[in-house]
Order: structure tokens, then C-alpha cells, then sequence
């Protein structure tokens, strides 16, 4: 191994040990969410989600969440959107590697009845302003697109987070998003939160550490 690749290792295992060392030294106890925690719903239920992968050649673990604006997508004082920043490159790295991503995001809960349908929603509202190339990834999310039931639970409450770890049969699960706040939430969880859009930082957390996590036991 070369002197590049070698400082390249070494970086990558101090970084994912620093997001590691984060995420245990800020979640609780309690952090440890049991199946069903916060209401989540189960497979063919009204609201519910499952970690059930959207193409046939996803892996199971780790998962990805993100929130969506300012963090994936980015509303201009038009009202248009487009993607963030390298946010459409980082969604196709994770992509090319089978990693399962998902949405937590606020939204109306008169969107509709179940996630499916705030989802379909939120999907057009997205669509109808869209400016940037190409187009939204929606069909890599699937079906782990969270939303809030209720105006109780939008962000920062704990329940879409305690939906989206539920259902991950006991992968490891990334939460990154734009907000410092939601970052400490999701770390008391016991996620492995990521502030993206920081300056001298990485956008995203690097996909090399998300891939890196399938090697790890579950939080």
C-alpha cells in the first residue's frame, strides 16, 4: 500500500471511529427503541412502514434517512427546487452500493391518512417546482418515506426517528440533515447523525463510512 492510500485508511477509520465515539457518548440508555416504539404500525397497517428494500438488489443493512429540504433539495426564492449541492451525486454513490435510503420530513398531516399517501403528495409538490437537471430519486426511497400523523409528531419529536429505527430490523441507521437540532435528536436515538452543509466539512457524510457500517454490529 502506497503512502496515499494509506493516510486515505487511516483517515477514513479515525472518522468513522469519531461518528461512532459521537453517537455513543450522546444516546441515552433509553435510546434503544424496541419494535412498534412510537406507534409504528406493521406491514399492510394504516401509517406503518417496513424496511423492506425498493429494488431486489438492495443489501440489508445500513440504512440511510435524510431529511429533505435544504438537506437533499433546495427551494430558491422563486419557489423552484433542485437538488443541494452534490446531493444528487452522493444519493447515486449510495445507489451503486445497494444502500437503502429513506426520508424523515415534516409535512401537513392533512396530506393524507398513511405515509403512502403524504408521500404521493409531497411528491408532486416537489415535481410541480422542479427546475434542476434530471429529476428526483423518488423510486429509491420506496416505501420509508416518513411522515408525521399528526401535528404532535413532526420534528423535533422523537416519533420519526423511533418509526424509522423500529423498522429497520436492527440495522445500523444515518440521519443526516441541515439543522443542529435534528442531528442531536436523532443522536439521543441512537442514530448515527450527520450534519450536512457544513464549511471545511464534507457535504455528506462520506459513503465510505455508511458502507463501512454494514461491517459493524448494530447500536
Amino acid at each position: 500500500m502506497n503512502r496515499s492510500a494509506s493516510k486515505g485508511s487511516t483517515w477514513t477509520g479515525l472518522a468513522l471511529a469519531a461518528v461512532l465515539t459521537s453517537t455513543a457518548l450522546c444516546a441515552p440508555a433509553s435510546a434503544a427503541v424496541p419494535a412498534g416504539a412510537g406507534g409504528a404500525a406493521g406491514p399492510g397497517r394504516a401509517g406503518g412502514t417496513t424496511a423492506t428494500t425498493s429494488t431486489a438488489h438492495e443489501r440489508a443493512c445500513p440504512v440511510a434517512y435524510f431529511d429533505l429540504g435544504e438537506t437533499l433539495v433546495h427551494t430558491a426564492e422563486d419557489g423552484s427546487t433542485g437538488f443541494q449541492p452534490g446531493a444528487a451525486a452522493y444519493l447515486r454513490a449510495l445507489r451503486e452500493r445497494h444502500i437503502p435510503v429513506g426520508l424523515i420530513t415534516n409535512v401537513p398531516p392533512s396530506w393524507g391518512a398513511t405515509d403512502a399517501e403524504r408521500a404521493a403528495r409531497l411528491r408532486q409538490e416537489v415535481d410541480a417546482t422542479w427546475r434542476g437537471p434530471g429529476l428526483f430519486p423518488w423510486e429509491d426511497f420506496g416505501d420509508r418515506v416518513l411522515t408525521p400523523r399528526t401535528e404532535a409528531e413532526r420534528k423535533p419529536a422523537p416519533v420519526l426517528w423511533q418509526r424509522a429505527k423500529a423498522g429497520s430490523g436492527g440495522c445500523r441507521v444515518v440521519y443526516q440533515a441541515e439543522t443542529a437540532e435534528e442531528v442531536r435528536a436523532a443522536t439521543a436515538l441512537g442514530f448515527i447523525a450527520y450534519r450536512t452543509g457544513r464549511p471545511h466539512r464534507p457535504a455528506f457524510l462520506p459513503v465510505r463510512l455508511v458502507d463501512l457500517l454494514d461491517r459493524r454490529s448494530p447500536a
